[in-house]
């Protein structure tokens, strides 16, 4: 458990929060709801979820949603599943993304290990929109149609996905990186009828073709007409046979128009990581995504005039939806494609400064890396337009925020956020008039009424309990494709506790409003009845500096309390002694609990992760259990599928 009292590592300034977008939206609810809300976050936050239909009207009209027709109420159907939205309501997310911006002004600035640094305007982006839409209304492409780009973090990916949203079709996405299987066990779901992809990409200083991926995509998917080919790469040699270049779907530009959809048009369809079967293809709405977004961007990532938002991100991670979100403000946005750690950890630095960004946007294991690796980004680059700094993707440990203070600067508004594929948002996280405490999320956000449950269904303040979501958000899933009668939706998220989203985190709301996540529910170590997160035990041992990464599962074994093991990646050079393991175990034992303590430490090479950076607990667990690995885990869904060579032979040993 935490310090009762953690340390305050930054407080906004009287200007700051007056200047928060966050700070006129609570005047404004004050003067036209005729409630007070504006003395504490804690009493706007407590007024969006008391009063969730006032509150979603309220976003509607102080970002002026503007619909062709207008909506019948806000909320028809509070029951989760199913709440329905805005009924009657006709719009375009689209439309939002581009009103008043002047052609002139910077939309994006982007960079990979292909292209240096540049920018595209707004003008560029409309008209590039506009030539997509055109192209895509020759192939026959309309309303509820499925376009799937195999495609990196790049403005033409931007603006592909904004050309389908204003046109009514739906937009799926997977970087280059996916394994051809990952790709189809994604895509085919959702049968599209057509796939933008590019030849190749490159990462870590290697090129990898991927026109071979492409013809295969082709063959596998047989609801696909037409596949365009865009040449990023380079590489030498014929396109496929049958495949459109893609100067051929951009040749021609007709007016960019705006289809005014329903509230719930499908807007695009992520996925969930697909580590233990094939992935849930979740569907989000136009109108849905749109509403979040303009609360999330403009009241919790307070993204304003001048400001440049970065967040290290691909395709195939929701955080690329997040990002392209912010256009939804007068912020412009920072994409970059490639290997943050080549040629080092300070690329990303290096672009931050040359962008001049305001908001750097990253995982929490980037910033340990950064930690470990003795990065210091405030040396040697000019980092003065930086201001902020968001972390998402698993907890960022007490350490990591220390570090952004000692290392980045001590002025620098950190906010750790938690969410999901799931709302393509965060519900805790960043809000910019709060003061930021060590190692914990500022606050709820506003209309997600985040609370901690025990088994029983009973709320909890200082405890640490079930993540749920007890009322509904506009942007949860308004299905997953093929679901027909819903039961995947239910058993996915409201099973445990009928009516009530269950997201299968580790949460802690402290007295102070503030959040805590402590890791997936479902991998938690359970020692002698005492429920510990695996996030507090990586805290402890990733505080050493030889160990670079970290796995603990806990194996049940009849007759005892269990067999954990604990598995780690040391520094180059460096190898597991005894005098180590002691050292670990010390740490554990001192950090968290005695009963923590793991039955065996282990070096190993490499942690699985998913392709978005997620460690593999999980299907590790059911791997040393016995389980085939072709049940427990999907190697395609893999960053690095031969880390789990080393599981199933420990498995075939009896562990």
């Amino acid at each position: 458990m935490p310090d009762a009292e953690p340390k305050v590592l930054w407080s906004p300034t009287a200007e700051r929060v007056e200047t928060a977008t966050l700070t006129r939206f609570a005047r404004w609810v004050s003067l036209t709801r005729d409630v007070e809300v504006t003395s504490s976050y804690a009493d706007l936050w407590q007024w969006s979820v008391d009063e969730l239909e006032d509150f979603w009207a309220a976003i509607w009209r102080f970002f002026d949603v503007q619909a062709s027709t207008p909506y019948e109420r806000v909320l028809a159907s509070r029951e989760m599943p199913g709440a329905q939205w805005f009924p009657g309501a006709r719009l375009s997310y689209a439309e939002h993304i581009f009103r008043g911006k002047q052609d002139s002004a910077i939309a994006l600035q982007h960079a990979s290990e292909l292209r240096e640094l540049d920018f595209m305007t707004w003008g560029e982006l409309r008209d590039l929109t506009a030539r997509i839409a055109t192209g895509l209304r020759f192939l026959g492409i309309g309303p509820g149609d499925r376009v799937v780009g195999y495609i990196p973090n790049i403005p033409e990916a931007i603006a592909a996905f904004l050309a389908c949203a204003s046109i009514g079709a739906t937009w799926s996405s997977c970087s280059p990186d996916f394994g051809a299987r990952s790709v189809v066990d994604r895509f085919a779901q959702i049968e599209p009828k057509l796939l933008i992809a590019v030849d190749g990409y490159r990462y870590g200083g290697k090129d990898f073709d991927r026109r071979d991926v492409v013809a295969g995509l082709r063959d596998e998917i047989p609801s696909l007409e037409h596949v365009v080919l865009l040449d990023y790469l380079g590489a030498a040699g014929d396109a496929p046979a049958g495949v459109m270049p893609w100067r051929e779907l951009i040749k021609q530009q007709e007016p960019l128009e705006f289809a005014q959809l329903p509230f719930d048009h499908p807007l695009w369809v992520l996925y969930s990581s697909g580590t233990t079967g094939l992935p849930k293809a979740i569907v989000h709405g136009q109108g849905g995504v749109l509403l979040e977004h303009l609360k999330k961007m403009h009241l919790h990532l307070n993204a304003q005039e001048g400001d440049r938002v970065f967040w290290f991100t691909t395709t195939g991670w929701m955080m690329w939806n997040f990002l392209v979100g912010v256009l939804l403000t007068p912020a412009s946005i920072v994409l970059y494609d490639g290997n943050p750690g080549t040629p080092s950890l300070d690329r990303l630095w290096d672009l931050a400064a040359q962008s001049q960004t305001t908001t750097f946007g990253t995982s929490a294991s980037f910033l340990a890396s950064c930690m470990k690796a003795g990065v210091e980004p405030g040396e040697g680059r000019d980092l003065s337009a930086l201001t902020a700094v968001g972390s998402t993707g698993s907890p960022l440990a007490p350490e990591g925020f220390q570090w952004v203070y000692d290392h980045v600067g001590a002025d620098t508004w950190l906010f750790s956020t938690s969410g999901g594929t799931d709302v393509v948002s965060a519900f805790v996280g960043g809000v910019p008039t709060l003061p930021v405490y060590r190692g914990e999320l500022q606050g709820r956000a506003l209309g997600a009424k985040v609370e901690s449950w025990d088994s029983d269904g009973k709320p909890l303040i200082g405890e640490v309990g079930e993540l749920v979501i007890t009322e509904p958000m506009p942007s949860m899933p308004i299905f997953l494709w093929g679901d027909e009668d819903g039961s995947r939706l239910r058993e996915s998220y409201f099973e445990h506790y009928p009516g009530v989203w269950r997201h299968g985190d580790w949460i802690e709301i402290t007295d102070r409003g503030t959040a805590i996540i402590y890791g997936r529910s479902d991998s938690t170590i359970n020692r002698g009845g005492i429920r510990m997160g695996t996030s507090e035990i990586y805290r402890a041992v990733l505080a050493d500096d030889v160990v670079v990464d970290a796995l603990v599962v806990d194996i049940p074994r009849e007759g005892t309390e269990g067999w954990m093991p604990l598995f780690v990646v040391l520094r180059e050079g460096e190898e597991l002694t005894d005098a180590l393991v002691a050292q670990i175990k010390q740490r554990i034992r001192s950090d968290c609990s005695p009963r923590h303590v793991p039955n065996e430490v282990r070096q190993i090479a490499e942690i699985p992760r998913t392709l978005s950076g997620k460690v593999l607990e999980v299907p590790v667990k059911r791997i040393l259990m016995g389980q085939p690995v072709d049940q427990a885990a999907s190697r395609d869904s893999l960053a690095n599928p031969s880390s789990l060579d080393v599981f199933v032979e420990m498995a075939s040993q009896g562990g």
